[in-house]
């Protein structure tokens, strides 16, 4: 069964302490290797053959998933965003210099998607997230300005149901004042922490500033072989 950590609790206490210089040089150079997109799927018999370590990115319409990964991966244009939310129904596959693969995930939860949409998330996303042995971990993404919807809670009942462990990454954290991005920071990690597969840190970013995108990187890189 695919994404469940086996850290023993040593282990996790080490990954979440704040990286140091040489970790954010390692991930540094291991995001600015070559990132190709090589692969798109639409149906579950079409996912490419399981290799290497893959990172699945997830969330809401809008939440700024191709924002993350171009800003993760030094690019601008690699991942695309829809012009119309819930629009993008397949997964897309990128390889990062063959150390990691990124996975961009159909945003859900938007009211005008069709209900086609929809059904994938508990279709073809569900089946990928539980069958795929390499997948190691899903970044969830959260915008900061935004409260948690159903739909997010939906997602984490998906992932606790398919044993996949998932991070919570907030986005455009420069959208909000230190004292309410604090507010926000903590009650993610009381989410995170009620969900079986809820991983303890969240995440900080926003892809406009650069904020935490160096210590997002050494996060996921840490799970490179």
């Amino acid at each position: 069964m695919g994404g469940s950590d086996e850290a023993a609790p040593e282990d996790l206490r080490l990954e979440i302490m704040p990286p140091g210089e040489e970790q954010l040089e390692a991930a540094r150079l291991i995001f600015a290797a070559p990132c190709r997109f090589f692969f798109a799927a639409q149906r579950l018999d079409q996912l490419p053959p399981p290799a290497g370590i893959e990172i699945a990115f997830a969330g809401r319409s809008n939440v700024g998933k191709s924002s993350l990964i171009n800003a993760l991966t030094g690019q601008n244009a690699l991942a695309r965003a829809s012009n119309t939310p819930g629009r993008t129904r397949q997964l897309n596959f990128f390889d990062l210099g063959g150390r990691l693969t990124l996975v961009d995930m159909p945003g859900y939860g938007y009211a005008q998607a069709e209900k086609k949409v929809k059904e994938d998330w508990q279709g073809l996303m569900f089946e990928y997230l539980r069958g795929r042995p390499n997948l190691r971990r899903v970044a969830l993404l959260m915008d900061a300005r935004v409260e948690v919807k159903e739909s997010d809670e939906a997602v984490m009942d998906l992932l606790d149901k398919a044993a996949v462990t998932f991070q919570i990454v907030v986005t455009k954290a420069d959208g909000l004042k230190p004292p309410g991005l604090a507010r926000k920071i903590e009650a993610l990690s009381v989410l995170a922490r009620a969900h079986a597969a809820g991983y303890p840190q969240v995440l900080v970013t926003s892809a406009r500033s650069g904020l935490g995108i160096p210590e997002a990187r050494a996060t996921l890189a840490a799970l490179a072989p």
